[in-house]
């Protein structure tokens, strides 16, 4: 059965007016201006959006979708994700990685998360390695990983600038980025280097070390949790400005407030005041992972959880704040999506996924759709994952 929704407000990212549009079979079918689509005797499930925004869904690129942390003990070892929250917060794709622990959390666990999210509606991937280096695979070999496992999209969440970082070199690091250059190239991929930032010495130093000593192009590299403090991302726009990407994060911690960090809203607010273009500005939920807070002396003090849905929460932040429709959409799905090389994700347009959401009056996710099976209806889960309760 295909499913035709009426007179939505689309966005793909940029602003189409009143469109109908017309999905089945996983994918987007046709688009047109509103009234104009007939779907003549086909099977069609009718919804009418009633000039509502139909914007893509959300893509994700840092979700702990095993679980992370344990910076506290083996009893602080973060949950796995559940589907819904991801979906009720508008999220159709999400790329899992690891973090700090390699050895109680594994690729091969971290892979059968990503098929079983994959199984159960999600668009999944995953990043190979971890914080460590020299980088742990799967198969033995980035290259290898990225040419042979179809999930395997890039190598992270590596750290540079943290204590619980293997305190890498330019050289290794330039090693680990050619690798997964010539993995993306052979596959087709993105082949990104996604980069975990702490707050220690140096900051971005080194991504600016291994390219004016190598041939690895800034793009290549993909630093995350640049909000982290002040300093941060004053070097993060300085990055930006010379032809980088940056992402800052989402989840932010509560009860135990970190005073160098600063929330992502205005984060990106400071960037874009900075000349910063939109094109260079993710977000990411950093969803499952363990939020810590060290003393000066890198004595754990405070630990919470990184939420899915701040993801969607920051995105009406966005919004509240003045930023267009278009821009806060792009920095939510469709430039992850570009940089990553998701080139079925990101929009609304024949031959892209149809992962839709239709957002409600306060802008929040109502419907979702991933690759066309309708996820979310009414703001109300309609698909849970195999051993959710159902009181989500």
């Amino acid at each position: 059965m295909l499913t035709l929704i009426k007179n939505a407000n689309l966005f793909s990212p940029a602003p189409e007016g009143l469109k109908d549009v017309v999905f089945g079979f996983g994918g987007v079918l046709a688009t047109a201006p509103a009234g104009t689509l007939d779907t003549g005797s086909l099977p069609c499930e009718v919804l009418d959006a009633a000039g509502r925004a139909l914007i893509p869904g959300l893509v994700d690129p840092l979700v702990h979708l095993s679980g992370g942390g344990g910076e506290g003990g083996f009893h602080t070892r973060t949950p796995q994700m559940e589907l819904t929250e991801a979906t009720l917060a508008g999220v159709t794709t999400v790329v899992g990685a690891l973090g700090t622990d390699a050895v109680s959390r594994s690729l091969e666990d971290l892979l059968a998360k990503a098929h079983a999210l994959d199984n159960e509606g999600l668009s999944t991937f995953i990043y190979t390695g971890s914080y460590e280096y020299p980088v742990k695979t799967l198969s033995g070999d980035i290259t290898r990983d990225m040419m042979l496992i179809s999930k395997v999209i890039g190598v992270g969440e590596i750290a540079i600038a943290d204590h619980r970082g293997s305190q890498l070199s330019a050289a290794e690091l330039a090693r680990v980025a050619s690798q997964a250059r010539v993995g993306g190239m052979l596959s087709g991929k993105g082949g990104t280097v996604f980069v975990h930032v702490g707050d220690g010495k140096g900051g971005l130093d080194i991504l600016t070390d291994v390219v004016s000593s190598s041939d690895i192009p800034l793009s290549q590299f993909y630093p995350t949790h640049i909000n982290r403090s002040a300093a941060l991302l004053r070097q993060g726009i300085a990055f930006a400005l010379r032809g980088g990407v940056i992402d800052f994060t989402a989840s932010e911690n509560v009860a135990t407030e970190n005073s160098d960090e600063i929330g992502a809203a205005l984060a990106v607010r400071m960037a874009l005041d900075a000349g910063v273009p939109v094109s260079r500005i993710t977000l990411s939920s950093d969803g499952n992972a363990s939020l810590p807070v060290f003393d000066a002396d890198g004595r754990l003090i405070g630990l919470e959880v990184g939420r899915v849905g701040s993801l969607a929460s920051l995105f009406r932040a966005l919004l509240a704040d003045g930023v267009a429709m278009a821009d806060a959409i792009a920095m939510t799905s469709s430039n992850a999506a570009r940089i990553l090389a998701l080139n079925a994700k990101g929009g609304i347009a024949p031959g892209k996924d149809a992962d839709l959401v239709l957002l409600n009056d306060q802008n929040a996710p109502d419907h979702v759709w991933c690759r066309g099976r309708l996820m979310v209806a009414g703001g109300k889960p309609r698909v849970f994952g195999t051993f959710e309760q159902r009181s989500a």
